[in-house]
């Protein structure tokens, strides 16, 4: 679930302890180095080239002409979060027609969750004549077994939105997974101070301990965090085990509140996992602006618990412009030619494997009812007609919504 905009600048963001998503390894580190990225002259793209019109994917189509097989995406799950079905798969499709490939010459599958079920469908894929594979692994265990499958079958393969450690993929897609958690710690902070709670205490949610982004979100908020803690003006009361699965983050939240029954604040790191505490916390009668929860991916019923004054914000990641460099860097490969500086605009460590992973990273933003309209509305992320519905109107009204 988890859910900006993206590049310029040198950025470096050095990142400890990180979880290999699945297999359940958490003692691995990386590092990404974001550079500035520009358009290197007609046929190519940059990651600044992409827009929600997908108008820039038609540079591609003489690259597209050229390249050989078929390109194979395999999606993760439908429960993390709502993105995959709602926008990644869609996305990528228009992405690939957009720069001249067949419905024959693509494929997009979810995997629902199983790990099995996603070895298998990049294993007959690859059958199929699949010459490059885009996966966003469920975990590093399921990733490595179809990155090795791929290279033994002389597959090009990207990784999408989550680095496989341990892995030996081409490329990699995602948002800065760091900058995206240290937003959500800046909201928090921004958050106590606005809605005036006094002496924050708090419940410090993570994802789940084998998703490498859950641990790159946290290195991102705890570095905001932290100092607070140290300092002693605010208290960390509880650090749920962690989790992606929203009735098993409300079972830990419920288990943190009721030991520490003086928690007013919980940073909750996706609007999926928010959504059943704000309802739990509801039932008990909190009054809006009085509780901060945090939150990711923009959903509709977190963008609606937000305007309506239960959360304080939740990070903004356009999947438009990460399925369009997702698509650019794979036909590239299918091509087998190399991607332009502009569009590999950084490097990720991937400390298992001990290599810097060329990578498109993109930059993601936070929202609040001030600048919905300007960026989720804008985009057509989510439609003003499906926000400001029943209850919500007013809300709507009062932000300027429409």
């Amino acid at each position: 679930m988890r859910l900006g905009s993206k590049r310029a600048l040198v950025t470096m963001l050095l990142v400890g302890g990180l979880v290999a998503s699945a297999c359940g390894s958490s003692n691995s580190s990386s590092s990404t180095t974001t550079t500035s990225g520009s358009s290197s002259g007609s046929g190519t793209v940059s990651v600044n080239s992409f827009t929600n019109d997908f108008s820039a994917m038609a540079n591609l189509k003489g690259l597209a002409a050229s390249g050989k097989g078929k390109v194979a995406v395999i999606l993760p799950d439908t429960v993390s979060s709502a993105r995959y079905t709602e926008f990644d798969a869609p996305y990528l499709t228009k992405a690939f027609t957009a720069a001249g490939l067949t419905s024959a010459q693509f494929s997009i599958q979810n995997a629902g969750g199983s790990p099995s079920t996603q070895l298998t469908d990049a294993q007959s894929a690859i059958t199929s004549g699949a010459t490059v594979l885009v996966v966003d692994p469920l975990d590093s265990g399921v990733g490595t077994s179809i990155e090795a499958y791929a290279k033994a079958h002389g597959v090009a393969l990207i990784d999408y939105d989550r680095l496989t450690l341990g892995g030996s993929r081409q490329y990699y897609v995602s948002f800065d997974n760091v900058n995206v958690g240290t937003l959500i710690g800046q909201g928090m902070v921004s958050c106590v101070a606005s809605w005036k709670v006094a002496k924050p205490t708090l419940a410090v949610m993570v994802g789940s301990p084998t998703d490498n982004n859950a641990t790159l979100f946290a290195q991102g908020y705890n570095a905001v965090l932290d100092p607070l803690f140290s300092a002693g003006t605010w208290v960390k009361a509880a650090t749920p085990a962690g989790t992606w699965d929203p009735p098993t983050a409300l079972t830990e939240f419920q288990g943190a509140f009721t030991a520490h029954p003086s928690i007013n604040a919980v940073l909750v790191p996706n609007d999926e996992n928010a959504a059943p505490i704000i309802n739990y916390l509801k039932t008990l009668n909190i009054p809006t602006q009085k509780f901060p929860v945090t939150g990711q991916d923009a959903t509709l019923i977190g963008l609606q618990n937000i305007i309506s004054g239960y959360q304080c914000g939740t990070v903004y990641k356009p999947i438009y412009l990460e399925a369009q460099a997702a698509a650019a860097l794979a036909l590239y490969l299918r091509a087998g030619k190399p991607a332009p500086a502009g569009l590999v605009n950084g490097t990720t460590q991937d400390t298992t494997a001990n290599v810097a992973v060329k990578s498109s990273l993109l930059k993601p933003e936070w929202v609040t009812p001030a600048n919905i309209e300007a960026t989720v509305i804008k985009d057509s992320f989510v439609l003003a007609s499906q926000l400001c519905t029943g209850s919500y109107a007013a809300d709507c009204t009062t932000y300027g919504i429409s």
